[in-house]
């Protein structure tokens, strides 16, 4: 990893990975309309002045590291390329398991299905993942401090949206939250 990245925009740089983790996004709102639902801000959760700020910090961070990712290209060839390939492949696996899981739950029940079983937050860890993958496979340094900031804002965001799903769900989500880890791993007991 050099100090100061080389920037050039060119055909293999990490606006590849970008592009592929986005489309899940954008694309399954569009074709399921009860997803676009559920993605919409419920009226009966609704975020403190903090909460909001936070997740929008983070929601920032994440967007500008995309965009410094279309001028970062990829180190071809080397360990820190398919290191990194390895683990975006691996995040757009959980992606695309939690946007199955997401549109197949009603609209009035928390998701605990899919990949819903091993980690209570898979787009965030998704998202973490695809940070972490682009900052290997490009070997900037400045992304996987980025990564690493926006891993802590993560989870403040996501302790705000386990206590609106527990004052939404109640019992429901109070016997997920003791089953499923917030992350990955072995379910507590």
């Amino acid at each position: 990893m050099a100090l100061i990245p080389i920037f050039k925009i060119g055909i293999w740089n990490a606006w590849i990975f970008v592009i592929i983790f986005l489309i899940p996004s954008f694309v399954l709102p569009l074709l399921n309309n009860a997803v676009h639902k559920k993605l919409s801000n419920p009226t009966d959760m609704k975020l403190s002045v903090s909460e909001k700020v936070v997740g929008y910090i983070a929601t920032i961070i994440i967007y500008m590291e995309f965009l410094y990712a279309i001028f970062l290209p990829f180190k071809l060839g080397t360990i820190w390329f398919y290191v990194g390939l390895f683990i975006f492949l691996l995040a757009i696996l959980i992606l695309t398991s939690a946007c199955i899981s997401f549109s197949k739950t009603p609209i009035n029940e928390p998701v605990t299905m899919g990949i819903y079983r091993f980690s209570r937050h898979p787009f965030y860890l998704s998202n973490i993942l695809v940070s972490i993958g682009i900052g290997i496979a490009t070997a900037s340094w400045i992304i996987l401090l980025v990564s690493i900031i926006f891993i802590i804002l993560v989870n403040i965001v996501a302790n705000y949206e386990e206590c609106r799903c527990n004052e939404r769900y109640k019992k429901t989500y109070k016997k997920y939250l003791n089953t499923v880890p917030r992350w990955i791993g072995i379910p507590r007991s």
